[in-house]
């Protein structure tokens, strides 16, 4: 099934604008999905829009709503949304360059190829391409899609290019609450030189196509048994049996690198590793993640209050 453009626009750089498309690079509904079914009758579950007190609405008596708080919301009507006019909505501009690597891993959401509309922009579509290949820096600018507008990126990518959406800063949580009760303390070197080892062993480069959905696997195993009236096949899911806290943790390194078919590598067997440090099971930490998880259902149980709307163009009340 031949691909379809989800965007159609300009690439700009400076004044040179290209013709492009934009497809999404990644398949959807290649995984095993279900319907809700009725388990009595048999029947799938529909759902319908509804108001309480009402009952079912049609579509289009259905605004988007801004909560307010208070169990209230603003009201917008879809010819408001609209009526906002965005240069990114049409024109995708590259405003920076930064190098290939400087962008953290952590800022990357999903990712799209770019082509050239017609053979008329293919050369200024290669000269674009080459041009940051050779520089060796990814482009950025924003666009408009899905509803929104999205910080992306655009690099090289075989004989195209690539363009991956990115998490604007404020969508980043800070990582430092987590990591900060993390002891600031150096690795032992000599554990540090077997799990080196241990890494250097089962490195190989990269390739995707070796890794398998196991589960989807056997989903669809199940499925296909059940259909032709077998009984359901157990099969090894490859996991192994939680491991009890390790307190020889050079003995378990070591060991792992056998399995691998490697040796210790010079690693001192003699002195003897660090204590761990790990911490009391059922800490605050977690006792708190459970008290508030216990407060969030006490209230998803509370009756709801019949929300309050309000218009743009009417006062509050």
């Amino acid at each position: 099934m031949a691909s379809r453009a989800i965007w159609k626009g300009q690439l700009r750089l400076s004044l040179v604008a290209i013709p492009i498309e934009i497809h999404a690079a990644t398949k959807s509904g290649r995984r095993v999905s279900f319907r809700q079914i009725h388990g009595p009758s048999g029947k799938p579950v529909s759902y319908e829009k509804t108001v309480p007190g009402i009952g079912k609405v049609s579509q289009d008596d259905i605004l988007k709503g801004y909560a307010l708080g208070d169990n209230e919301y603003l009201l917008i009507e879809p010819d408001e949304i609209d009526a906002i006019k965005l240069e990114t909505k049409k024109t995708f501009e590259l405003v920076q360059f930064v190098g290939t690597n400087e962008i953290s891993p952590l800022y990357y959401d999903q990712p799209y190829y770019i082509v050239p509309s017609d053979e008329l922009a293919e050369d200024a579509y290669r000269v674009v391409r080459d041009a940051l290949r050779k520089a060796n820096r990814t482009g950025l600018g924003q666009l408009t899609l899905h509803g929104r507008e999205h910080l992306c990126a655009v690099r090289p990518c075989g004989d195209g290019l690539l363009m991956e959406t990115l998490f604007y800063a404020d969508e980043i949580r800070d990582a430092e609450p987590l990591f900060n009760t993390i002891e600031d303390e150096e690795a032992d070197p000599d554990l540090l030189s077997v799990a080196t080892a241990l890494i250097e062993k089962k490195t190989a480069p990269f390739d995707a196509s070796i890794y398998v959905d196991h589960y989807d696997q056997s989903l669809r195993q199940l499925i296909e048994d059940k259909r032709k009236g077998r009984a359901p096949r157990v099969t090894a899911s490859g996991e192994r049996p939680a491991a009890d806290n390790v307190v020889d943790l050079m003995q378990a390194l070591k060991d792992s690198l056998k399995a691998s078919g490697g040796a210790s590598g010079g690693a001192s067997g003699g002195k003897a590793p660090p204590a761990p440090r790990g911490r009391a099971k059922g800490g605050t930490a977690a006792k708190g993640e459970k008290a508030a998880k216990a407060e969030k259902g006490a209230k998803a149980d509370e009756p709801a209050e019949k929300p309050r709307t309000r218009r743009a163009t009417r006062k509050a009340g």
